[in-house]
């Protein structure tokens, strides 16, 4: 699982490298800065509230705010994936966060 997260993690510049080259080369930093920008940017909203809406107990559409800032949010396993640590879990959907914003 920890390195299926890198993996993923790892899409995120290789995005912005591919778009950095369907744009002219004047634009191809800030193609690619855009990228870095929305992994900082997104992994920071998603571990403060991002989670606690998708995976949180709260009513059947959205969820509560039982992980924001990932409170409760640790080593121990959780009901979703009973052999893997929380914040593995947690790491590992926030990659495709990022890379859905990427």
């Amino acid at each position: 699982m920890m390195i299926s997260t890198g993996l993923v993690l790892m899409m995120t510049p290789a995005l912005g490298f591919f778009y950095g080259g369907m744009v002219r080369t004047k634009n191809a930093l800030n193609t690619l800065m855009m990228s870095f920008i929305a992994l900082g940017f997104v992994g920071l909203c998603w571990a403060f509230f991002g989670y606690s809406l998708a995976f949180g107990k709260g009513c059947s559409w959205i969820g509560g705010g039982e992980f924001l800032f990932l409170k409760g949010v640790g080593l121990a396993t959780q009901p979703a994936a009973a052999t893997i640590p929380h914040v593995l879990f947690m790491a590992y959907q926030g990659t495709f966060a990022i890379i859905t914003a990427a």
